[in-house]
């Protein structure tokens, strides 16, 4: 038996005015999800729990089988376990974005933050505005102060380390879910350091403003990534042992560092894909092959998580979503169950959004979410398409998905 977790990060909605008050799941052309639907459970499920964010971090905690009123402490303690970050006691992790401000001559506080992305910047151009940045003689001597380095990643999403840093009280805001807003109320606040956060992202966006990279991407028509964003704080975490609480042996395929941390904390392997960006380019048909040389090579269970409906949503790309949800079906779904079936292999299969991310706000919600589980051996005979309405008429998991890593492995 073989068992397989499909995440399409972002994809449950809600009703858009534009698809005729359909939800991107129920208008977009996804015939091997819906004919797996038809002939297995469909149900919904809060991933997030109540007064923890509305995100990934929470959301594929639970789903991994983890409990994020247990063992959560921020979003970036995940994310630096994923390259190997050691936290030591007192130090304090950051996510440190690259993001987009809007291009004027307003007050720092009153810009506007057009992109959480920097615009969607490519790696090599994100790990050379950091760099620069934190080796810039003001900039360095002012983060040296704080106790702060960074270690660069190849996409938006570096990491910053502060020691000895007191953030009891501090309100870091997720950049992604004020889109389009001016700063200055969702800044760092709460506490003294929150002062010391905030002026080092003035600070940040003074350097980086017209640094030649971004006077490049200007005259390509592209965004800025002309600031850094603090948030995610968190200390060292722990997770309990995949091996031990289910006994299969996994691995775990994405493109985004959190998953590969929670991988690594968990006693999963995991397997990098050339070309997996976490965008709508993605490399869907690497991730594939690279689940299926898993599964061959004799691991139990391999999770794929697809980022691009999430990214497309925070961009306000509508069609972009609807084109990653089709892919998603087209170009993993599709061969993989198609490459089980020609093997003659036993499978039971879970696919689901970690959470909605809502085209509306281009936001996250911890509303429901439907998901799908499929036994090949099995035709339940449900007859339904999968999408949000569908999962309101199943089985519900108030409590989140630690259940449904459970009913995935049962026999």
């Amino acid at each position: 038996m073989k068992y397989i977790l499909i995440i399409g990060d972002g994809m449950a909605d809600n009703p858009v005015p534009s698809l005729g008050n359909k939800t991107p799941l129920q208008q977009a052309n996804i015939p091997v999800m819906d004919a797996l639907a038809a002939k297995g459970e469909v149900g919904n499920v809060v991933n997030c729990p109540n007064g923890l964010p509305a995100g990934s971090d929470t959301a594929i905690l639970s789903i991994f089988g983890a409990d994020p009123n247990v063992c959560y402490t921020g979003r970036s303690p995940l994310e630096a376990a994923a390259t190997g970050i050691q936290l030591q006691p007192g130090d304090v992790s950051y996510r440190c974005n690259m993001v987009a401000y809007e291009d004027n001559d307003l007050p720092f506080e009153e810009k506007k933050i057009l992109s959480h992305s920097g615009g969607s910047i490519e790696g090599e151009q994100s790990i050379q505005l950091v760099t620069d940045l934190f080796q810039d003689p003001t900039f360095q001597q002012t983060a040296k102060k704080a106790g702060m380095v960074v270690h660069p990643a190849p996409s938006f999403r570096h990491i910053a380390v502060q020691s000895g840093a007191d953030i009891a009280g501090i309100s870091l805001i997720p950049p992604h879910d004020h889109l389009g807003e001016a700063i200055g109320p969702i800044l760092p606040s709460g506490c003294d350091n929150a002062v010391v956060l905030k002026d080092l992202m003035k600070l940040a966006h003074q350097v980086l403003d017209h640094h030649p990279i971004n006077e490049k991407r200007r005259a390509e028509g592209k965004l800025p990534a002309n600031g850094v964003w603090f948030w995610a704080e968190g200390s060292a975490v722990a997770l309990d042992s995949f091996w031990e609480k289910y006994h299969k042996t996994g691995t775990v395929i994405s493109a985004v560092p959190l998953c590969f941390g929670i991988a690594r904390l968990s006693g999963l392997d995991i397997r990098e894909v050339e070309g997996a960006t976490g965008e709508l380019d993605t490399n869907y048909e690497g991730k594939v092959e690279a689940a299926l040389d898993e599964l061959w090579k004799g691991k139990d269970f391999v999770a794929v998580h697809v980022e691009a409906p999430d990214e497309c949503t925070h961009n306000g790309d509508l069609p972009g979503k609807l084109q990653a949800i089709q892919w998603l079906d087209s170009r993993v779904v599709g061969p993989i169950t198609q490459a089980l079936e020609k093997e003659g292999a036993d499978y039971r299969l879970l696919i689901l959004s970690d959470h909605k991310t809502l085209t509306a706000t281009r936001g996250h919600d911890a509303d429901p979410v439907p998901y799908l589980l499929y036994d090949s051996r099995k035709d339940t005979g449900l007859g339904l398409p999968y999408c949000e309405e569908s999962g309101q008429k199943g089985p519900a998991y108030a409590a989140g998905a630690p259940v449904l890593m459970k009913k995935l492995f049962e026999a």
